[in-house]
């Protein structure tokens, strides 16, 4: 509609002489801003359809109830006729006047505890005023904006064409799935306006003039109103959970809150932002040039980012507080629980253990609500909760869960997904539920292959906790309470090119001799197989020495033997460059046992092997795993290779651990208690020194070095035969941010 006709119509409708027209951002309305010579008013032009004039009539009315509301709220203006809508039937369309609200937008505006507090009393005030009007319209609406609909937004979650975006909106939504839907009952419900955000708030001098944009209200959740605003005010905020604390306050000076609205206000505003994101991402696909859209997204984006790093109840009761309302106690005796049932040998971390109560990706959270960054529990190789994991094995669950015996889809899948990262002759695949029930059953497919019994182990290796595999471990049968060598088992030593005695850059080939001696010296006819981990975490994060696997390999294979690569610790990915760590020696086993990050968790774990070995297993003794190859550990395992190819974790793992690599490098030449610093990719060991000249090695620095970093909320661990080596092994969303992090902390301890 061109200005002339505009003016033709406020002229002949409303005697109005229009000075100036401007053109206003709008989603479902063609907007002008109006100016008169002692004026100025807000002229909305819509298409007609029934739905639509009968929802701005809705809006009307609610605005005309606020007509003596402290706060200014446009008004409708009538016409010469008497008509808040005016309608021209023959272009299809109708139109309303209101009067315009002056005062700056808050995204125009630094948001600072002042102007946070003061939106609350606003807001509270609203509220009070909209909770006794009632209006059968308005309590029909079905808006996909109001949280109550939340899930309707699922639909455009594949408009989010970045996978690491995605995957938090589908947590949050996960989240609200499993735990928020079954509280959403117990809410108080009103009208509510529903969408007091940056570009609808007006201000002047950082208090509140005014609200703008009736057009999403709707009869829902109250709390839904303040998660909104606390959506926006949030954005930008380097303390979003302190910044809402003074939203709360004020409205609760005005309209008291309820616990169970607090309970669930960390979980609203996520849904409010992930609401913003969807509907953005696909809103751009119609509108790819709207400036609004694309700056509202970013804030989103960098809100929920943030908003996973936040523990959930520590959101809530600072919150709670804010509000006046009582704290729960945590529990303080779950050590003593814990100990009442399960046996001392079953270890725990840290001088004052975590009491854990959830998670999401790189971030686990406790009971004192803290988040926690995580950046050693390897078997977490996605991240934390990661919600297309979840869903596979809640779809997988409550379809089909059988065994072996029976045949569906979910195990032929699965294993030509994994058997395709192998060389095309490792092409069997026996599914298992642990790392050391691979390690025993890759033993007995050795020993049974070659007809022998004896296995070549790595000092300090561990290969699992079965009877068989702690004799194959001399993590546990050369250390405290273990049981000694067993006849069977030839040890060599572990190609330590640090701190062993073959230090220079030929120490594999010298390493490799002594294994040559040593079988010399031992009746090498009767080896079934050699078996190493890349890179031995037990022994402390200690990559074999180069250029010793090849030679070994070589060796036992002469001998008649087999070659196991244990890939337990060091696989799909985690060392950047390299998918399996066999690939970082050149070299290809005989043999592959996978467990700990195979199911994200989720108890499972393979062994990939030869169709020729795996046939030499089939000798009339069944193999039979209750659990192992189950459709639900198939659809999981499938689910955690799937994530990692779309979130390119293998490739983050790689930059990510280069850049924390150089970062640590970077230290250890202002700290002389750093002797090295090792390993690939997201796998690194910090070995922890008195001084670097011996390499004496300094359990008591590596300790506290540990358990202060767990004082601030990171996770490490010490391994190594001296328990000086802190162990860096995060799930493979770790980022740079978190990496600088670490790092960090670690600097401040140093000092």
């Amino acid at each position: 509609m061109n200005q002339v006709m505009i003016q033709n119509i406020l002229y002949d409708h409303y005697d109005i002489q229009a000075t100036d027209i401007t053109n206003m951002e709008g989603y479902d309305s063609l907007n002008y801003r109006i100016t008169t010579d002692s004026s100025r008013y807000t002229l909305k032009i819509y298409e007609y359809t029934d739905q639509v004039y009968l929802d701005v009539g809705a809006e009307n009315t609610i605005m005309c109830s606020l007509h003596n509301f402290n706060y200014d709220i446009p008004q409708p203006i009538r016409s010469k006729e008497g008509d808040e809508l005016l309608l021209i039937e023959s272009q299809g369309i109708f139109f309303r006047l209101l009067s315009y609200v002056e005062g700056d937008f808050l995204a125009d505006q630094n948001c600072t505890i002042e102007t946070a507090r003061d939106l609350g009393s606003f807001l509270g005030q609203l509220d009070k005023e909209l909770l006794p009007i009632r209006d059968a319209y308005i309590e029909s609406r079905k808006l996909n904006w109001d949280l109550h609909n939340l899930l309707n937004n699922e639909v455009y979650i594949d408009d989010i064409k970045d996978p690491s975006k995605k995957k938090i909106v589908s947590y949050f939504l996960l989240q609200w799935k499993t735990f928020i839907i079954e509280k959403l009952p117990i809410l108080r419900k009103s009208i509510i306006h529903n969408d007091a955000n940056d570009h609808n708030l007006l201000l002047e001098n950082g208090k509140v003039l005014g609200l703008i944009d009736f057009g999403d209200m709707v009869y829902s959740y109250l709390i839904n109103e303040l998660a909104v605003a606390a959506a926006y005010v949030a954005m930008g905020q380097k303390e979003p959970v302190e910044l809402i604390s003074y939203l709360i306050k004020g409205y609760n000076n005005e309209l008291s809150l309820k616990a169970e609205e607090i309970e669930v206000l960390y979980y609203f505003i996520a849904g409010r932002l992930c609401t913003s994101v969807l509907n953005s991402a696909h809103t751009k696909l119609e509108k790819p040039d709207s400036q609004y859209i694309t700056v509202s997204e970013n804030g989103a984006w960098d809100l929920l980012e943030k908003w996973i790093a936040i523990n959930p109840l520590s959101a809530k009761n600072k919150w709670l507080k804010a509000a006046n309302l009582e704290i729960a106690k945590s529990e303080l005796h779950l050590r003593k629980r814990r100990d009442l049932y399960t046996p001392r040998a079953l270890s725990i971390s840290y001088k004052r253990p975590f009491h854990m109560t959830g998670a999401s990706f790189q971030y686990m959270y406790d009971g004192e609500g803290h988040a926690i960054l995580d950046a050693y529990n390897n078997i977490i190789q996605v991240g934390h909760c990661h919600p297309s994991v979840v869903a596979a094995g809640q779809k997988a669950m409550a379809r089909l869960n059988t065994n072996t015996r029976y045949l569906y889809e979910d195990l032929p899948r699965y294993s030509e997904h994994l058997l395709s990262y192998f060389p095309d002759h490792l092409n069997k695949v026996f599914l298992v539920n642990s790392g050391s029930a691979a390690s025993d059953l890759a033993i007995r497919l050795a020993q049974t292959h070659t007809s022998r019994k004896k296995m070549v182990v790595v000092e300090h290796g561990y290969h699992g906790n079965t009877k068989m595999s702690i004799e194959i471990s001399h993590y546990k049968y050369g250390h405290k309470g273990g049981q000694g060598k067993q006849n069977t088992i030839i040890q060599v030593p572990m190609p330590d090119a640090y701190r062993g005695p073959h230090r220079d850059n030929d120490a594999g080939q010298f390493y490799a001799k002594e294994v040559d001696h040593i079988l010399n010296n031992e009746s090498s006819r009767d080896i079934a197989a050699f078996i190493a981990e890349p890179i031995i975490g037990c022994g402390g994060q200690v990559p074999l020495a180069r250029g010793y696997l090849p030679i070994v390999y070589e060796r036992i294979r002469k001998e008649g033997g087999l070659c196991i690569s244990d890939e337990v610790q060091t696989g799909f990915g985690r060392l950047g460059n390299w998918f399996w760590g066999y690939e970082m020696h050149d070299v290809i086993p005989d043999i592959i046992i996978l467990g700990k990050p195979i199911g994200n968790g989720h108890p499972m774990a393979a062994v990939v092997t030869t169709s020729e070995i795996a046939e030499s297993f089939d000798n009339g003794m069944e193999f039979f795993s209750s659990f192992g190859g189950n459709p639900v550990s198939c659809a999981i395992g499938d689910a955690v290779l799937s994530v990692i190819e779309e979130e390119n974790l293998q490739q983050n793992a790689a930059s990510v651990g280069s850049h924390l690599t150089n970062l640590m490098i970077d230290l250890q030449s202002d700290y002389s208690c750093i002797g090295d610093v090792r390993g690939a990719g997201l796998f690194l060991g910090i070995d922890i020194v008195k001084d670097p000249i011996s390499r004496s090695p300094d359990e008591q620095l590596a300790r506290h070095i540990v358990n202060t970093l767990r004082e601030k909320n990171i996770l490490t661990s010490i391994d190594g035969p001296h328990h000086n080596v802190i162990k860096i092994k995060p799930p493979l969303c770790f980022n740079q941010n978190n990496a600088e992090q670490l790092v960090q902390e670690l600097k401040m301890i140093l000092s």
